[in-house]
């Protein structure tokens, strides 16, 4: 499975140019990570802007909202249960000293 993503990496860096990254003259012991420098197409011109997603806050808060609640209920049960089974009960120690 590595080998194959490892001729993978090689032949799309053969493609797009980026042979000079895999080198194994950037030293010994150091791992090689491809990275997407493409700003521009073979032609010249500058590529678009990456889409932005509309409304990433609200659906992040659409998503945790309904999860810490039931998160917050789960926790409240399960002390309400280990409560009656006194495992664990906090004393109630009175300090009107």
């Amino acid at each position: 499975m590595a080998s194959a993503l490892g001729r993978l990496a090689r032949l799309s860096a053969l493609r797009t140019g980026l042979t000079s990254r895999l080198t194994p003259s950037s030293g010994p012991g150091r791992t090689v990570t491809p990275g997407r420098t493409a700003v521009c197409t073979p032609s010249g011109a500058i590529l678009p802007k990456p889409k932005k997603t509309p409304f990433g806050l609200v659906r992040i808060a659409l998503v945790l909202v309904p999860f810490l609640y039931v998160g917050t209920l789960i926790s409240k049960s399960f002390a309400a249960l280990l409560e009656e089974h006194d495992i664990f009960v906090p004393e109630d120690d009175d300090d009107d000293d």
